[in-house]
C-alpha cells in the first residue's frame, strides 16, 4: 500500500492542495508560522492555497460578521502573521459544481460519480457542445465514450451500455427527442513517471570529454605567422613612395612639359 508522505506549505502544491480541508490549512499555517521565513514565504502559500480555497480576511472582527461567514460554510480562526501581529481568516474550500470549475489541478480529486453530476447540472448539448479546452482538461483524468441511438434501444441488452457499464463506467444520459446520447466516464488509472536513474558512468564519461576539452586549450599551438608575412610585402613606406615621386618630376624636362602642356591646351580649344 502507498503511504502518503506527510505534508506542509513548503511542500504544497496547487494539485496536493485539494487533498486537504479547511482545519488542515489552520494547522499547516500554525506549524510554519515557526520558522524564520514565513512571513517572507506567506504570500507564496496563500497562492497555492487560494487554487483550492476561497481566503478571506474579517477585517471587522465583530461576531455577527463571522457568523454570516460560518454561515456560507467558511471556518474562520487565526492566523499568525508575523510576531505579535495575528489576522482572523475565513476559509472555505471551492466547490466543483460547473464545467467552468473543473482544471488540471483538480480533476484528478473528483469522482466519476461527481464528474457526471458536474456534466448533468451543466449540460444541454451533449459531449461535443462542452468547449475543447474543457474536454482535454476531463480527458487527462478520465476515459469518455459516447454513443448516440435510439431511446428504444439505448438499454437492449449486449449493447455498448451494458458492456461499459459492468466494465465500471458512470454514465450520463441526454434525451434528444426520440433519441439518446449516452456518455460514459471512468476515471483513468494514476501512473507514476518513472523517475530517472543516476547514471554514474554517463557523469563520469560527461567529465572525460570536459577534462580532454579543457586540455585542448591548454595545448600550444603553431605559431601563425602568415599574417605577419603579408602585412611585410604589403606595407607601403609613405617616405619611400613620397621619394621616387619627387625623382620623376625632377627628371623630367621642364622644357618637354610645357610643349606637352601646350599641345595639349591647343587640342582642347581645337575641340570646342
Amino acid at each position: 500500500m502507498k503511504t502518503k508522505k506527510a505534508i506542509s506549505l513548503k511542500t504544497l502544491t496547487k494539485s496536493s492542495a485539494w487533498d486537504i480541508q479547511e482545519s488542515d490549512v489552520f494547522r499547516l499555517l500554525e506549524e510554519a508560522s515557526k520558522d524564520a521565513d514565513f512571513k517572507d514565504n506567506l504570500r507564496h502559500y496563500t497562492d497555492i492555497l487560494k487554487s483550492a480555497f476561497e481566503i478571506e480576511t474579517i477585517v471587522v472582527d465583530k461576531p455577527e460578521v463571522v457568523s454570516k461567514y460560518e454561515d456560507r460554510g467558511f471556518k474562520v480562526g487565526l492566523v499568525k502573521v508575523c510576531e505579535n501581529v495575528n489576522e482572523k481568516w475565513a476559509i472555505k474550500k471551492r466547490p466543483i459544481l460547473r464545467v467552468t470549475d473543473l482544471s488540471y489541478e483538480n480533476i484528478h480529486h473528483v469522482s466519476a460519480r461527481q464528474l457526471v453530476e458536474v456534466l448533468d447540472r451543466n449540460f444541454g448539448g451533449g459531449w461535443e457542445s462542452l468547449p475543447q479546452s474543457i474536454q482535454d482538461i476531463i480527458e487527462s483524468g478520465f476515459d469518455i465514450s459516447t454513443t448516440t441511438l435510439p431511446t428504444s434501444r439505448i438499454h437492449r441488452p449486449g449493447g455498448m451500455y451494458e458492456k461499459k457499464t459492468n466494465d465500471g463506467y458512470e454514465v450520463l444520459e441526454i434525451p434528444k427527442g426520440t433519441w439518446t446520447e449516452a456518455i460514459f466516464v471512468k476515471a483513468k488509472p494514476e501512473v507514476e513517471r518513472p523517475r530517472m536513474k543516476y547514471d554514474q558512468d554517463a557523469v563520469n564519461k560527461r567529465d572525460d570529454l570536459d577534462e580532454d576539452s579543457d586540455l585542448d586549450k591548454d595545448e600550444d599551438l603553431p605559431e601563425n605567422n602568415f599574417n605577419d608575412q603579408d602585412e611585410d610585402e604589403d606595407a607601403m613606406d609613405d617616405d619611400k613612395i613620397n621619394e621616387e615621386i619627387y625623382r620623376t618630376q625632377l627628371d623630367e624636362d621642364p622644357v618637354e612639359l610645357s610643349d606637352d602642356l601646350n599641345l595639349e591646351d591647343d587640342e582642347g580649344d581645337e575641340n570646342y
